[in-house]
């Protein structure tokens, strides 16, 4: 793996290539707005799929990649469908927290109806604590990312309530440029009678936005307090 030239602001962990873009590509967006640096790590390749193979989705991503703008991006290669946070995921991972160093992490919610986005939230939380331990065999110096939330997929259907939601508006067309590059996955015959799976993404953006007062916007959680220094800060 090569490291990013400097410690990323945010890093993406998502289970499959077309996670990141689905759920946080405007946050993704509006990050590298306001010039922090950011970077995508896929767990896995996202293949087999129905319309869909190795060399397709890597042509995706790169398309994807160069839409938000990326830092970096990079493949851990762990296998699709079969994910698991298991002691060999968690070290290629920990390993990955230790060398791109990010302030923030953004991670896929735990509850969730694929087996690989739980696995893939499991493996976060504890690669974010084998990642600061001495005396191992991990590549980087020891490192403990401040800062771990959690983003929704479009999987499960419920109703979280989030504990903040980013404001995406002036993002949303880009966002939705960006998950159009997986033609593969998202303009397939499965969804092309209306509501499409693309509808369903900007409609759950547009109602993000309207509980904050915005037109588009992403929701996460987090297991921990978030602080803040300014009143301001609240909106």
């Amino acid at each position: 793996m090569t490291p990013p030239s400097s410690p990323l602001d945010v890093l993406v962990v998502a289970a499959h290539p077309d996670d990141a873009e689905i759920s946080v590509g405007g946050t993704i967006l509006r990050c590298r707005a306001n010039g922090q640096s950011v970077g995508v790590l896929d767990l896995t390749t996202g293949e087999p799929t129905p319309q869909g193979t190795e060399a397709i989705r890597a042509i995706e991503t790169h398309a994807a990649s160069q839409v938000l703008n990326l830092d970096w991006r990079h493949n851990l290669g762990l296998p699709n469908r079969r994910l698991e946070n298991d002691l060999e995921a968690r070290r290629a991972l920990a390993g990955a927290l230790r060398l791109t160093r990010p302030g923030i992490v953004l991670a896929p919610y735990w509850d969730d109806a694929h087996p690989d986005h739980v696995a893939a939230s499991a493996l976060c939380d504890a690669a974010r604590f084998w990642a600061k331990l001495s005396r191992t065999d991990l590549p980087g110096e020891p490192y403990h990312p401040p800062r771990i939330y959690y983003y929704w997929s479009v999987h499960l259907r419920i109703h979280p309530s989030a504990k903040f939601v980013v404001d995406i508006t002036p993002f949303i067309e880009d966002k939705m440029a960006a998950v159009r590059c997986y033609a593969s996955q998202v303009l397939t015959s499965r969804s092309a009678a209306p509501p499409t799976l693309l509808d369903d993404i900007r409609d759950r953006a547009r109602y993000w936005g309207w509980t904050i007062g915005a037109a588009y916007a992403e929701p996460f959680a987090s297991r921990e307090e978030i602080g803040i220094r300014d009143l301001r800060a609240l909106q």
